[in-house]
This record gives C-alpha cells, sequence and structure tokens, in this order.
C-alpha cells in the first residue's frame, strides 16, 4: 500500500520523515528536489514537500479589461521570474503522488496551509483523488506531536479551504483590479507609466497612517506650566495641579512658594500586585521584541517561523494567549533544564504549573511555547527570540509580583506637592522575566508633619504634544483593534507600504507626500477603497465561513461587486485621479535642481529596464537623466563642486555624487564615532551618518532611544 505525505516546507518533511521512522531515506528528484522514502506496518510512505505556494490565481483571458474570471495555475507559469524554482517540485510531487492508495495532507494547520496543500495535492495528484485525503493536525515539529498527529489524522477541512480560496480571489480583485486603473488613471491623464499599489487591507492601513499624519500637521500646541519642588534629601514633589495652562495661576504658585519650607502633611502606604505576563500570540511576540530588540513585526516572524520549522518552539502565526493543560509542562521544562541558564529559573517553580493564560484563543494553536528542544549554532537574532519566548514560558508559571507604594504630600504656603515611590516586596515572576525592569525605590525616612528645607523651586514652561506616529508594533496592534488583516498577513502589509515608497522612517512610520496623496484622492473619488467598514465586513464575513454563517461564493460575488463599484468611480474621475497621483508622485520624488534647465530632478522607475534612475520632470523638453546603483539613498547633502545630490549606496556603503563624472571622489561611509555620553542612559552617545547626514544617536538602541542634530549636541548634554 502506497501513501504520499505534502508538506509546507522540505524541513518539515525531513522532520516528520525522520518521527515515523528513524530508518527514512533520503531521496532525490531531478538533482533538485529532496523528498524522503519509508516503511511503516504495511505501508510504502513518501514524503514530499512544496514551497509555500505552487500555485497563484491567474485570470482566464489575461486580455480582459478587468479579472474576475480566475483559475489556479502553476506559479513558475504566472510568475517565470519570481516562482520559477517552484516548478521541480510541482514535478516531483506529480511523479511521486502518482497512483497513490491514500494521501495526506502535512502542511501547517491554518488557512495558508490548508490551502498550499490542498492545490497541491488537487491540481498536482489529481482532483479525482481528493476523497483519499486526511489531515495531520500539529502545533511543534517534535516526534511526539507529529506521531500523535499521524496516528489520530482528521478530515480535510473544506470550509479552511473555502476561507482561503474566497480571501485569495478577493485580494487579488482588489489588489490587482483597482491598481490596474490607477496606473492606467496616470497613462491617461500624463502618458507616464507610473508604479501603483492598492489593497483590500493595504489602503485602509495606510488610510490609518494619513489620519494620524493629519493630526499632527494640524495639532496646535498649547503652553502648559509644571510646577516642582526639590526638598532635602532631593526628593523631587510635584504640584498636585499637574498641567497648568492659566500663567498666572503658575506665578501665583511660584510667589506664594519661593523662599518657603515644605511640611509633610500626610504620608500613605499601599500595597499593590502585578500579574505575570500572559502567553505570546503572535502579535504579542512581535511587540515585545519591537520594544526589547528594536526588531520589526516582519524580521520577527520569519525568525519566528524559522524556530518553529527548526523544531524549537510551537507555530507562531496563533492568537491564542492560552497553555492548554494537555501540554506537557514537565517534559518541557526538564528538557530546557539542562540550559544552565533556564534551569536557574525552572528550579525554583513551583510545584502545581498553572500558567496565567490570557482571554484570546484560536482553535487551531496554542499560545507560543518552547518544545523543549534546546537549540545549536542559532544566530545572534534568532537566539534573542528563542531565549525571549522560553522566558516569557517560564515567568507565566511564577506568582505575581508584590509592591509596596509610599504616596507623601507635602504643604508649602498652603499648596499641596506630591511624590511617590515603590519597592519591591517580592519579585515574583519579575525575577524570571529578564526583559522586563524592575522598580525598586528606596524610602525616604520622614514623617507627618516634619519641616523639610526647599532647596529648589522650579517652574517649567512646556508645550503640548500632538499625537505620537506609530512604529511597526503599534501600528500592528492597532490593525488588531481594528479587526484588519489577519495575525498572518499585517506585518506583510506594513512591509508592502515601505516597498511602494508610500511610508518611511523606522523608529516612527511617517508618511510620503505619494501615500498622503493617494488616500486624499482616493478619498474623494472612490471613498469605498479607503473604507475600514468594507474590509471589516469582507473579513467577517470570511471567518464566517468556518461556521456555516457564510459562503465562498457569497463572499466572492459581495467582493466582485463591492469592486466593479470602485473601478466605476476611478473610470469617472480617470483624468483627475491621474493628474493627481502623479503630481503628487513627482513631488515626492524631488531629489535636486536640474543642473540644465533648472527644473526638478526626479527619482523615476523604467518598466523596461526594471531599475530606477534619476531624470529631469521637464522630459522630454530636457533629456538630463542619471542612472543610479540599486539600493541608492539619497542625502540631504549635495556635492561642493556641482551641486547635485550626494548618494549612497553599496556593501559597504560609499558615498558619491549622483554624476559619476563630477569628478568627487567616492568616499566610504566612516564609522560611528564617540562624541559623548547619553544623559539618558549614561552610554557613549556615537555620530552617525544616515540617509538625511550625520546625527547623534544612543549607543544602547533601540532600548534608549536618545538621539539629535549635530548642532544640538552641545545643549543637550548641558
Amino acid at each position: 500500500m502506497h501513501e504520499v505525505i505534502v508538506c509546507e516546507k522540505p524541513t518539515s518533511a525531513e522532520k516528520i520523515a525522520k518521527a515515523l521512522s528513524p530508518s527514512a531515506k533520503k531521496k532525490v528528484y531531478n538533482k533538485k528536489v529532496k523528498y524522503w522514502e519509508l516503511k511503516k506496518g504495511s505501508k510504502d510512505i513518501t514524503v514530499v514537500s512544496a514551497v509555500g505556494h505552487l500555485y497563484s490565481l491567474t485570470p482566464d483571458n489575461p486580455k480582459d479589461k478587468v479579472y474576475f474570471d480566475l483559475h489556479w495555475a502553476p506559479a513558475y507559469e504566472v510568475n517565470k521570474r519570481g516562482s520559477g524554482f517552484t516548478k521541480d517540485y510541482v514535478r516531483a510531487i506529480k511523479k511521486l503522488g502518482r497512483n497513490a492508495d491514500s494521501y495526506i495532507h502535512a502542511c501547517d494547520y491554518d488557512t495558508e496551509g490548508t490551502l498550499i496543500g490542498y492545490n497541491a495535492l488537487k491540481y498536482a495528484c489529481g482532483q479525482e483523488n481528493l476523497d483519499k485525503v486526511s489531515r495531520m493536525k500539529f502545533s511543534t515539529l517534535t516526534k511526539k506531536d507529529l506521531l500523535e498527529a499521524y496516528d489520530n489524522r482528521i478530515e480535510l477541512d473544506m470550509n479552511q479551504v473555502d476561507t482561503g480560496i474566497a480571501r485569495h480571489v478577493l485580494d487579488y480583485y482588489f489588489g490587482v483590479n483597482i491598481s490596474k486603473a490607477l496606473m492606467k488613471s496616470v497613462s491617461n491623464a500624463k502618458h507616464r507609466f507610473l508604479k501603483l499599489s492598492a489593497g483590500r487591507v493595504q489602503t485602509p492601513t495606510l488610510s490609518i497612517l494619513v489620519e494620524r499624519e493629519k493630526e499632527i500637521k494640524d495639532f496646535v500646541p498649547e503652553p502648559y506650566w509644571l510646577i516642582k519642588a526639590v526638598v532635602e534629601g532631593n526628593i523631587e514633589v510635584n504640584h498636585i495641579d499637574g498641567k497648568i495652562f492659566d500663567r498666572d495661576r503658575a506665578e501665583e504658585i511660584m510667589t506664594k512658594c519661593q523662599g518657603k519650607d515644605a511640611i509633610v502633611d500626610r504620608i500613605s502606604f499601599s500595597n499593590s500586585t502585578t500579574k505575570p505576563p500572559v502567553p505570546f500570540n503572535l502579535g504579542g511576540l512581535q511587540s515585545e521584541a519591537y520594544n526589547v530588540f528594536g526588531f520589526s513585526p516582519k524580521k520577527t516572524q520569519t525568525i519566528a517561523q524559522n524556530l518553529y520549522t527548526s523544531g524549537y518552539t510551537s507555530y507562531p502565526r496563533t492568537s491564542s494567549q492560552k497553555l492548554p493543560e494537555s501540554l506537557d509542562f514537565k517534559s518541557i521544562f526538564t528538557q530546557l533544564g539542562y540550559d544552565g541558564e533556564f534551569k536557574k529559573h525552572i528550579d525554583q517553580l513551583p510545584s502545581k504549573l498553572k500558567p496565567n493564560n490570557g482571554k484570546k484563543d484560536d482553535a487551531a494553536h496554542p499560545a507560543i511555547h518552547p518544545t523543549g528542544i534546546l537549540p545549536q549554532g542559532l544566530s545572534k537574532d534568532d537566539k534573542k527570540i528563542y531565549e525571549l519566548i522560553v522566558y516569557r514560558f517560564i515567568s507565566v508559571f511564577f506568582e505575581a509580583a508584590k509592591f509596596e507604594t509610599m504616596s507623601a504630600t507635602l504643604d508649602i504656603e498652603g499648596e499641596k506637592f506630591r511624590f511617590k515611590r515603590r519597592r519591591v516586596t517580592h519579585k515574583g515572576w519579575m525575577e524570571h522575566y529578564p526583559f522586563r525592569k524592575i522598580d525598586d525605590e528606596i524610602f525616604p525616612d520622614i514623617k507627618e508633619d516634619d519641616l523639610m528645607k526647599v532647596l529648589e523651586l522650579i517652574s517649567d514652561e512646556k508645550e503640548t504634544k500632538p499625537p505620537a506616529r506609530y512604529n511597526q508594533a503599534s501600528l500592528i496592534k492597532e490593525l488588531e483593534k481594528r479587526e484588519l488583516g489577519t495575525k498572518a498577513t499585517r506585518a506583510d502589509i506594513i512591509d508592502k507600504l515601505y516597498d511602494r515608497k508610500y511610508i518611511t522612517g523606522t523608529q516612527q512610520i511617517e508618511v510620503n507626500q505619494l501615500g498622503e496623496n493617494m488616500i486624499d484622492t482616493l478619498s474623494i473619488y472612490c471613498n469605498n477603497l479607503t473604507s475600514e467598514e468594507l474590509t471589516r465586513d469582507l473579513q467577517i464575513k470570511l471567518d464566517g465561513i468556518s461556521n456555516n454563517k457564510s459562503t465562498r461564493r457569497e463572499i466572492i460575488d459581495e467582493g466582485e461587486k463591492d469592486v466593479k463599484v470602485i473601478l466605476e468611480d476611478i473610470t469617472k474621475n480617470s483624468n483627475e485621479i491621474g493628474s493627481k497621483l502623479y503630481e503628487s508622485y513627482q513631488e515626492s520624488n524631488i531629489i535636486g535642481t536640474c543642473p540644465t534647465c533648472g527644473g526638478n530632478l526626479v527619482k523615476r522607475y523604467s518598466p523596461k529596464t526594471k531599475s530606477s534612475f534619476v531624470g529631469c520632470a521637464n522630459y522630454p523638453d530636457c533629456t538630463t537623466s542619471y542612472s543610479i546603483p540599486k539600493g541608492t539613498n539619497f542625502l540631504k547633502k549635495t556635492c561642493e563642486k556641482c551641486g547635485l545630490p550626494i548618494i549612497s549606496f553599496g556593501k559597504p556603503r560609499q558615498r558619491a555624487c549622483l554624476d559619476s563624472n563630477c569628478g568627487k571622489d567616492k568616499t566610504k561611509i566612516h564609522k560611528p564615532t564617540e562624541v559623548g555620553k547619553c544623559p539618558n542612559c549614561g552610554k557613549p552617545l556615537l555620530k552617525r551618518s544616515g540617509r538625511y547626514g550625520e546625527f547623534i544617536g544612543c549607543k544602547g538602541f533601540p532600548k534608549c532611544k536618545f538621539t539629535c542634530s549635530v548642532d544640538e549636541l552641545e545643549s543637550k548634554l548641558k
């Protein structure tokens, strides 16, 4: 009897094969594709793998103006350049999966994994064999879990398949059709090619960022005063009014209190606890990794996926914050205990292992956790994420941390001032989670009615600040809160916005002129595309397929109607949309002044050569242009000789004039130089070079985010 197991990735195939039989033999198809053969009882088993999606959607008739009639085709036929490597995997599955007696779908148990395996089985092994398919469901690639999943196979969940198909079709309808229409509007209006991108979730996400950008621009700062006193013992106390927006009131307080002493009016003590953190889901891991290490959500997701496929941690794309009782906690801790650092914490675990589970659940997978298998040879960044997962897993089993808080009110000539101190009475879980700072302050030795000398009275004039820009982690939280996108796609959506040059910035996300004008234009002429409600409604209906509240056909039909309305709006206003988008593109890509005619030099993209270059905006009247290396950044410096921008490029990074014939020597960018100590944390301050020129940054980044310009350095260090 011949059985074929189809996996999502080659690493998964190897682990499944070796779990089923230690004597599984590795084979190679066509000198390129690895697969495995083994015997189990009376079965001859072949374990093959995909490499992600082997099939992509493509229009039935590519000559159609809009694409609503689609079919699945091999990815190497749809995208010859980007997916050519999948051809051998499709052929291997076709050959090795032919005429088997049974098939097992063993791809990741989520919507994408289910669709990957389903399409491979349907189109490579044959639709007629789908009734021979069973499903392995596992959350870790450990031998124990894989054997259990093999022995307890379930039926293929067709609702999950339908959800995946519907999501891909909707994304194609919105992404391809609307992007084509927007690019055509530019072509019609300006006879220029402009690469644009819109999407079902991408565009509402950009709209959220633009909305915040406008809040910042429209914000009018308001002055206020913070009054504080420094009393003996170097204790800083704050006036109880907090922010004082009335200048006269601030001056009144300063006049009354000047030269007076303070009397301790009231002292109180209180106790509080801080519960252990909840186990990581993907969003929680991405957020914590950004806060602790400065890793982008996409980077964290990629590392977490690699740790999973290596067998070190559980499946990362989960919404769950719960660790089920069925997990063998003791066994996991026993294995982790072979690492000396982990053992120090594991030895102190309570006898009853009960995790502090969160509220969110996921029917497919538990919260992210280590399997117990200790890794070897991890890269520096992979090790950071692994240890973050392990220490979070350990800490959720410990008791709450306990604190005592001292609150004191001081009276200075009838004006009340306060201060608080907090100290740890029991570290609890915080002792076992090294990524969280423990506040442990010293209580001053004072009592009520004590007279305290005021050493200094301070009035700080400040201004209210606009709302902060999103960073990648806070944007993912916002998307989750607004129910836009999925746990697996949100990081990719943000990456796409960067890739399309709609946004920039690493610490804070800033919207480029093109991105802002894109949303402004679409909001006027086709508001449905920027609508969160439309996207959220479709997402809710997609989720409803799993419990039979909606069907794949209903959702696809509704999506088609929505896209047709948007396309009609774009067609009706094609010239206006095309003109505004092109003008904003030009504006956002101005990098200097043309030395020939005085017009704007603009960064452009050539679809023929598939590369970027710099050309004059007055083309074809002015044909001045400059080629630029791939990965070029434009600095805010100009060439002393010709006035053109200085660019940075290459590895290691080099600087040179935009005009390669200028004669200005190329120079390597210098390594950061130390210029002082950080006023925030005391670590070295480094003079660095970035795309906008030189700046000062703390060596402790990302934990310490102190930065300033070179000109500001002296005043900042005072």
